[in-house]
């Protein structure tokens, strides 16, 4: 039962690192196309907003499961 508690945590850590990268995506629309920040939307930030998002929701856990593999003593 010991065995599974690190990997336990590290699917919290995972799943929580896409789900603030959907999180941030969902915020950015928000701002580009509606009344949120400013009327009318405000598409530029939006989109930067959105990009960002994207890159944490399939980037970042990337880069974690990476770290975790290299913790391991994989390759």
């Amino acid at each position: 039962m010991a065995d599974e508690d690190p990997w336990k945590q590290r699917f919290y850590v995972y799943l929580g690192a896409r789900m603030l990268g959907l999180a941030t995506m969902a915020a950015g629309l928000a701002i580009g196309f509606t009344d949120l920040v400013r009327p009318g939307g405000w598409p530029v930030v939006g989109g930067i907003i959105m990009a960002l998002g994207a890159i944490d929701a399939f980037v970042a856990p990337r880069l974690l499961r990476k770290k975790w593999k290299k913790d391991d003593g994989g390759a």
